[in-house]
């Protein structure tokens, strides 16, 4: 059986290290190599590789944000290529996913690929459960880095939205309404776990159901019982509650 591999890292050395790893695995077939997240979720929706490793932190999109892009069926195995200290790696571990730490090591990187081909020859129905628990048990502020950008999924196509676009988000039952301008994207995520991946010095919660960016801020009205209107510079008007006042107060102070 050969194994078809996606290489995933914004590092060119380290995709050159990986790359020299596996040529010499008689069962490899490297089919490809993307320096970023955008890259990676085109590769792999076009190419269907059975195994990806993949850089946790690179700009823009990271290697979460390209497992959230592609659909569940559709998401190959997954060795992560990290820098994440013990205990973020633990995580990982505990959801039955491997990875290499860098600088990689070639006999840890060795094992990681053989428990990915133990993998593919017993395919295992839950894993796509256990990435997303994975993913849920990492603390996504260890990054230090915010995204860019958004993957916005629909019709079976991944737009990427620019974060500077973005205008105000809004809660709407499962899914969350981006907006830029006078146009709407759903995307299919809470509003807590949206609003920690986006950089605090450049969104504010102003509501239990709506996030704004502060760059778009024109004005605060108070209204009553401490409730209060955002007007942003593109005339749009989001309400805000007195539950999140204090934290605007203190922006705008």
């Amino acid at each position: 059986m050969t194994i078809r591999v996606l290489i995933v890292d914004d590092e060119p050395v380290a995709r050159r290290g990986i790359l020299r790893l596996l040529r010499q695995e008689p069962d490899i077939e490297v089919v490809a190599e993307c320096g970023d997240g955008e890259a990676a979720i085109s590769a792999i929706s076009a190419l269907s590789p059975d195994l990806v490793f993949l850089d946790v932190q690179m700009p823009e999109l990271d290697g979460f944000a390209v497992i959230e892009a592609i659909e569940g069926e559709r998401m190959p195995a997954v060795v992560f290529v990290t820098a994440f200290d013990q205990h973020a790696v633990r995580a990982f571990d505990a959801q039955a996913l491997d990875y290499v730490l860098k600088p990689i090591d070639p006999e840890r990187f060795r094992r990681a690929l053989q428990r990915a081909r133990s993998h593919l020859a017993h395919p295992d129905d839950g894993f796509v459960r256990r990435v997303s628990e994975a993913l849920k048990s990492i603390d996504r502020g260890e990054l230090q880095r915010y995204p860019l950008r958004l993957a916005i999924r629909s019709e079976g196509r991944v737009r990427l939205l620019d974060i500077g676009e973005v205008d105000r988000i809004v809660a709407a039952g499962n899914y969350v309404e981006i907006h830029t301008g006078a146009k709407q994207h759903l995307l299919r995520e809470t509003m807590a776990s949206l609003e920690s991946r986006l950089d605090p010095q450049r969104f504010i919660r102003v509501s239990r159901a709506a996030i704004v960016s502060i760059a778009q801020i024109c004005e605060v009205q108070p209204l009553f019982n401490g409730d209060f209107v955002v007007l942003l510079k593109n005339g749009a008007q989001v309400n805000g509650s007195r539950r999140y006042r204090a934290a605007l107060d203190v922006l705008l102070r």
